[in-house]
């Protein structure tokens, strides 16, 4: 077990002093799982996401957390679909930081469209942020990551990849073809990456929320009958909270999770295995 025996079981989910940075952290999923990171003791957490001003209201919204942080937030907008813009990230945190402890990789976009009349440029545009922009963010923060990393500390990395990576996706006027294949896509992905980066001492792990009340998932919430229906028809009788997110990124990140490699862990309170997971075509799924 090294240096850290179990006795040591206070510090075990503990993040003190570690660099994160958060893309597609400005809301939602991603704004969650950087306030915890934050509160577990991360000294810096970088907010990243399109719009700065976005990225800055974020900031704000963590850095008042105090008491309960030491840290602090550092907005650092960036489109994450892009190349160019991933080079501007990566720049951007080595201003501020000379290493990388932990990367989440969060930023993602959906889109909804029929099959008959689904366009080519919303499946390229789903595609090159959850698949290709990721693979592009964890190939260049690679060196920063690689820095301080040691096989009793290794750095880590975690996707947001989705329920819908997993089982069918949304079918029918609002089918969400790109999103759910992109899901997949990444969830394969980071198990190429868990084997390929561990031993450069590199974590790579994936979560796949199920519903959560985002901007994101809010307008297919309403589409399948409302956040009601959806609880009740979950086996944990409830949507997806805040700290559901928080606790499984913390556990990733931290010594807890110091030897999970290559996993994908749902969030969901069972409903992709749920009985009534098989749905007529058109209605909703998870």
């Amino acid at each position: 077990m090294g240096d850290h025996q179990l006795d040591d079981f206070p510090s075990l989910f503990s993040l003190k002093g570690k660099v994160a940075v958060v893309t597609g952290g400005s809301r939602g999923l991603g704004l969650s799982a950087a306030s915890a990171l934050l509160q577990a003791g991360c000294s810096k957490v970088f907010i990243s996401s399109r719009k700065r001003s976005a990225c800055e209201d974020a900031c704000k919204v963590l850095n008042s957390l105090l008491p309960n942080i030491s840290g602090k937030a550092i907005s650092a907008p960036a489109d994450a679909a892009s190349i160019d813009g991933v080079r501007s990230l990566v720049e951007q945190v080595s201003k501020e930081a000379d290493h990388v402890d932990i990367l989440l990789a969060n930023a993602g976009a959906t889109w909804g469209e029929a099959f008959d009349t689904h366009p080519d440029s919303a499946f390229a545009k789903v595609m090159d942020l959850n698949v290709r922009g990721v693979f592009n963010t964890i190939r260049e923060f690679a060196p920063l990551l690689q820095k301080r990393a040691t096989v009793e500390d290794p750095s880590r990395v975690v996707i947001t990849a989705s329920v819908a990576g997993l089982g069918i996706g949304t079918i029918g006027k609002q089918a969400t073809f790109g999103y759910s294949a992109s899901k997949a896509a990444v969830l394969h992905l980071g198990r190429n990456l868990a084997v390929e980066l561990g031993p450069r001492h590199i974590t790579v792990n994936s979560i796949c929320p199920g519903f959560f009340p985002t901007k994101m998932s809010n307008g297919l919430l309403k589409l399948s009958g409302g956040a009601e229906k959806i609880a009740e028809a979950n086996p944990m009788k409830r949507l997806g909270r805040p700290e559901d997110i928080a606790g499984v990124v913390v556990y990733l990140t931290s010594r807890a999770g110091g030897h999970v490699n290559g996993a994908a862990i749902e969030i969901d309170g069972g409903a992709l295995w749920a009985r009534g997971e098989l749905m007529e075509p058109g209605k909703a799924k998870l």
